[in-house]
């Protein structure tokens, strides 16, 4: 079992480094890309996002290495029947090491922010998926949103 640590300001660089490895994943990015500005945009979300809480971020250690990382965005949306307080989580930025995926460090880290979420009186949890970990966010309990559509700036 891994040991599940809330990220804090004092964490900030291997926040933003954790970060840039994901996106060069899930954006199939190449190792060459110049990633200097979007770090930097990045820092600056974690260090004002942490010390407001309107972010909690998280890092899974086994034997006292760091393997895993994730996260969820705080947000308030207008109450409704599906969520009367109005208070919302984004979970994301879920990544473990390619050699020890597959051994239940992802679900730790996603079972651990849902908690952290539902501590927080949050009741609507909501995140994005590849294909693949879609088994795993099923088994944990959340399910597929099918009218849900995403606007594309580029269109105009």
């Amino acid at each position: 079992m891994s040991k599940i640590i809330q990220a804090t300001v004092n964490d900030l660089p291997a926040l933003v480094k954790w970060r840039v490895d994901v996106l060069c994943e899930v954006f199939r990015l190449s190792p060459d890309r110049d990633m200097t500005e979007l770090a930097g945009a990045n820092y600056d979300y974690y260090s004002r996002a942490l010390q407001s809480g309107a972010h909690v971020a998280c890092f899974a250690e086994e034997n006292g290495r760091v393997v895993g990382c994730g996260g969820i965005c705080l947000q308030e949306e207008l109450p409704s029947p599906d969520n009367p307080s109005g208070k919302c989580a984004y979970l994301m930025n879920i990544y473990v090491c390619p050699q020890y995926r597959h051994g239940g460090i992802g679900e730790e880290i996603v079972r651990w922010l849902t908690r952290k979420a539902r501590d927080l009186k949050i009741t609507k949890i909501y995140l994005e998926s590849t294909d693949k970990a879609k088994a795993l966010y099923s088994s944990i309990g959340y399910r597929e949103m099918f009218d849900y559509m995403l606007y594309d700036i580029d269109a105009e």
